[in-house]
């Protein structure tokens, strides 16, 4: 009797490619082409040596800026855009453990990176480990409160999401949570895409919506981009101390040393 040869098992699609294939599509062009004029708003008046975009080769999020260094981080299944499109030194890597030195990057920036990993606390971690004392930390997501985040919702329920189904999308306000916790002082933010979630080309014809959505539910937009600062643990004090004018403080006992050891703010 002849053994029957075993069928091959297809291998499991990368995690991320059902979101390169939505950025394909008439909904992720236009997603695209907003956060592209956004990037390139927020980086233009960043300065220092050393800039690097995590993921979404699809888009320069460092185009505008004007660092002697920028590169761009990717996974092993992001696909590389054509060397002539950009100027970037690639760098192949784990986002969850940065290949860089701490306190040397000057500005990070993260487009829909968090919403896509297994571990967002983990990144944010290592941001705050690389990133410089007052560098510029970049982050887009989309926004859960809005249509696209309702229909999202509902379509899971059918089995066809509109959004990519890999994604487990992060509120604004978390992410403000987390960056505070990480003494992140939050500079500047912006929604954005108002326009209907629609298939198709049909989403091109609502251009309208976007100065009314800009304007009368601003807080709605189907994607998110906030800017953040890393500062300095502690306080500076400018000028004479008046030693005199502080009070003595009684040393702990053992027991409240223990009580007060450092926790890890993002668990």
């Amino acid at each position: 009797m002849i053994p029957t040869p075993p069928i091959p098992t297809q291998s499991p699609a990368p995690p991320w490619s059902s979101w390169e294939r939505w950025l394909q599509s008439p909904p992720g062009q236009y997603v695209l082409r907003w956060e592209q004029s956004c990037f390139d708003q927020i980086v233009d008046n960043v300065f220092g040596y050393h800039a690097v975009q995590v993921g979404l080769p699809q888009i320069n999020c460092l185009r505008e800026n004007r660092m002697p260094l920028q590169a761009i981080l990717l996974h092993a299944n992001d696909t590389i855009p054509p060397k002539e499109s950009c100027h970037w030194h690639y760098i192949e890597a784990d986002s969850s453990d940065l290949p860089f030195a701490s306190e040397s990057i000057d500005l990070m920036v993260l487009p829909h990176v968090l919403e896509f990993a297994a571990d967002p606390h983990q990144i944010l971690r290592e941001v705050d480990r690389v990133l410089r004392p007052e560098g510029r930390l970049v982050i887009s997501g989309f926004n859960p409160a809005s249509l696209w985040g309702a229909r999202q919702y509902v379509s899971r329920l059918i089995g066809s999401p509109y959004l990519p189904r890999d994604g487990q999308f992060i509120g604004l306000l978390r992410v403000k949570d987390w960056l505070q916790l990480l003494n992140f002082s939050l500079d500047r933010g912006h929604f954005g895409c108002y326009k209907l979630p629609l298939q198709g080309q049909s989403i091109s014809r609502m251009d309208f919506l976007e100065p009314m959505g800009n304007r009368w539910w601003p807080i709605f937009g189907a994607v998110f981009i906030v800017s953040a600062i890393k500062r300095h643990q502690g306080i500076r004090l400018i000028g004479q101390v008046q030693t005199s004018l502080i009070p003595k403080i009684a040393p702990l006992s053992p027991a409240a040393e223990r009580s007060n050891l450092k926790k890890d703010p993002l668990q």
